[in-house]
Parts: C-alpha cells; sequence; structure tokens
C-alpha cells in the first residue's frame, strides 16, 4: 500500500493536555500523521520553565509547521494564546492548511 498520509502539527496550549491526546488519536485514527509538542507546561512539566528552554521550544514549534501540510488548533471554548496566534499567523504565512477544534476568529 502506498498511500499519502497528511502531516499534521497540533497547536494550543499546553494546559489543554488531555485534549491535545484526544485529537491526535483522532486525526491519527483518520489517516494523518500527527506532530505534537514534546512537553506540556502548563500541565506539570516544570523542565519548560528552565533557561532558554521555552524559546527553543517555540522555535522548535515553528519548525514543526514547517514540517506539516496543515495545523490543527486545539482550542477547548475558543480559547487561543499568544503562542497559539503567533503560530496561526506563521502558518497562514507559510500556506499552511489551518484546522481547529473551535472556529477560530478571523
Amino acid at each position: 500500500m502506498d498511500r499519502h498520509y497528511p502531516v499534521v502539527t497540533l497547536c494550543g496550549s499546553t494546559r489543554f493536555k488531555d485534549a491535545f491526546l484526544a485529537a491526535q488519536k483522532r486525526l491519527t485514527l483518520e489517516g494523518n500523521i500527527v506532530i505534537s509538542v514534546g512537553l506540556f507546561g502548563h500541565s506539570g512539566d516544570d523542565e519548560v520553565w528552565t533557561e532558554g528552554t521555552k524559546a527553543m521550544l517555540d522555535d522548535m514549534h515553528l519548525r514543526k509547521i514547517d514540517m506539516a501540510e496543515a495545523i490543527y488548533v486545539v482550542n477547548p471554548g475558543g480559547y487561543i494564546g499568544e503562542s497559539t496566534r503567533r503560530e496561526i499567523a506563521y502558518a497562514r504565512q507559510q500556506g499552511k492548511q489551518i484546522l481547529s477544534l473551535e472556529p477560530l476568529p478571523e
């Protein structure tokens, strides 16, 4: 079987760890290759907050967006923080498809 599997990068606040895991599972079962965050800083992965780590992870996430055909914004209740806004803007600038759990403001 030589099938194309779209690559999708998850974006959103790491406070929504359970929603990230649910989206990853659903999108994978739908036939996507899913790239997610490596740490959940707002859900207990305190290593994120050591000097230089957050900046590195933010930059790394942009590279993950570069690797994908689309992003999927994990935004329960419509919540979008500053980092996620930046990632959405970057994805749009790169011509990526933007998908989301909840509708996004224009």
